[in-house]
């Protein structure tokens, strides 16, 4: 899994949320016509153990572990979302992207984007996947599987992810809300420009009085 492109998701990543790329075409040489599949997407934190980066049993079935099992991904990979396998033979045109009419659908299509359902933690009747905010300031990686949905073996996956790091919340002390505060650089160049001027009105008033 790959960070989407900047054109399709700005600001990302953001405090809480990662969009990633779906996985086009990665999976093709593992489908079987008649046969029906699924892609799960796993989520870990950076700091999570090393040997706990498996996401299958040893029968090869899909870990169903969540976001509260596994503490945010602290304690290991958690199951982020399944969706079905992305069309490689008609992957969205990411120039659609500009056409208000096709943007969501460009975007369902083409990305997901992990963090992004704040309420499922609180809900007692959310059965589906739960897609939580992630940690602000904190490293993930992510792992695509294939799943062969009739017998619920794991066909196929991807490596886990480079680090990925959510952004960091900045605090009030630190942002600058007065507009005429100047950069280090801006007070060098106002002060060399000042000290030209009174040279330059001192040279002038000299002149005066010489001819004077």
């Amino acid at each position: 899994p790959q960070l989407a492109a900047p054109q399709l998701a700005t600001s990302n990543p953001t405090l809480t949320t990662i969009a990633l790329e779906k996985p086009f075409c990665i999976f093709d040489t593992s489908l079987s016509p008649n046969k029906s599949y699924s892609v799960y997407l796993y989520a870990m934190m950076e700091s999570a153990v090393a040997g706990s980066s498996l996401v299958t049993d040893h029968g090869g079935k899909p870990l169903n572990s969540t976001f509260q099992q596994t503490s945010g991904g602290r304690l290991g990979p958690y199951k982020a979302a399944v969706f079905s396998v992305p069309n490689c033979a008609s992957p969205p045109n990411p120039a659609d992207a500009g056409d208000v009419n096709k943007v969501a659908d460009v975007l369902k299509q083409h990305l997901f984007r992990v963090g992004d359902d704040g309420t499922c933690l609180y809900d007692p009747n959310f059965l589906d996947v739960c897609n939580p905010p992630l940690a602000p300031d904190t490293t993930y990686r992510f792992k695509y599987t294939l799943v062969d949905n009739t017998d619920g073996i794991m066909k196929d996956q991807t490596l886990w992810s480079d680090p990925i790091k959510t952004r960091r919340v900045k605090l009030p002390m630190k942002i600058d809300t007065w507009p005429g505060r100047r950069s280090g650089g801006m007070i060098v160049i106002t002060s060399i420009l000042s000290v030209f001027l009174f040279l330059l009105l001192s040279g002038f008033l000299a002149s005066v009085f010489s001819t004077v």
